[in-house]
């Protein structure tokens, strides 16, 4: 009777909702000499032997992050012969600025950029005294169907995106942003960021928003520096079973790169004067 290897066994196709700190990549996504989070995570995968090239796998990602962008809730997808030690082991084979807090089986054709039914983003903004009133105001301009050509870059694409929610928020002594839509255009959020911190310092009015939205140019807006964005949330019917984190990563280590960040830019000033 002939043996059965282990590798002719029926593959088996897993989601991880991923969260990294960006400072440290390239972007997401995978890029020839460069440090990036899918670069980092399909080699964590190949040291565990669960599958033997990037292709050979079916790796996809439920959409890209710019460089220095920050996630809670991306999700990844790979085909494996061994589910089971990429669920137990993962955790321990990834980088510490990565870590998975959910895992699910997933059906063979899935694919979780096609699943994802909306994003949610969250900006923190490090800046101190800001009328959080007014920006939440100015930020539901936002909400609904528009044209978003004057904050973000189009590059041909359809400039009409719908943004479903739209608030700013203070949590643990930052002002926030958070924002979930269909889509995003590039850089949309960072400039939409820009734009209420000019609503926070007293520079404009929620009148601007309404003007750009409405396709006058009022003025030049630059991105909002990519740390501060996270990638909160992917809406999906994916059911994820938790994964334990360890102390390292997680929650703990958002907040101590928050609290730097805040720390740096308190320092810059100091050293202005």
């Amino acid at each position: 009777m002939e043996e059965i290897h282990p590798r002719d066994a029926s593959q088996v196709r897993l989601a991880f909702r991923t969260g990294y700190l960006g400072e440290r990549f390239f972007g997401s996504q995978v890029q020839a000499g460069a440090r990036t989070v899918e670069g980092e995570f399909v080699a964590a995968c190949l040291r565990m032997d669960l599958f033997s090239s990037f292709r050979d796998g079916r790796f996809q990602a439920a959409g890209r992050t710019d460089r220095g962008v920050n996630a809670r809730s991306q999700i990844f997808s790979f085909s494996t012969q061994y589910p089971d030690r990429a669920v137990a082991a993962m955790n321990w084979q990834l980088p510490p600025d990565i870590w998975v807090t959910g895992f699910a089986r997933v059906d063979p054709a899935f694919n979780p950029r096609h699943q994802a039914k909306n994003r949610t983003y969250r900006y923190y903004f490090s800046e101190p005294d800001l009328d959080v009133q007014a920006m939440d105001g100015a930020s539901r301009q936002f909400e609904g169907t528009h044209d978003f050509s004057l904050f973000a870059r189009i590059e041909g694409k359809d400039p009409v995106r719908n943004v479903l929610s739209s608030k700013v928020f203070v949590e643990q002594g930052y002002a926030v942003f958070e924002v979930t839509a269909e889509s995003f255009l590039w850089h949309m959020v960072r400039n939409m960021a820009s734009s209420l911190l000019l609503v926070g310092t007293g520079t404009e009015t929620d009148e601007m928003i309404r003007s750009r939205l409405n396709g006058d140019r009022t003025g030049r807006i630059s991105p909002a520096p990519p740390e501060g964005l996270v990638l909160w949330d992917i809406g999906s019917d994916v059911q994820f079973l938790p994964l334990g984190l360890d102390p390292r990563t997680g929650k703990d280590l958002m907040k101590r790169r928050l609290y730097h960040r805040r720390m740096s830019l308190m320092l810059d000033a100091v050293s202005d004067e």
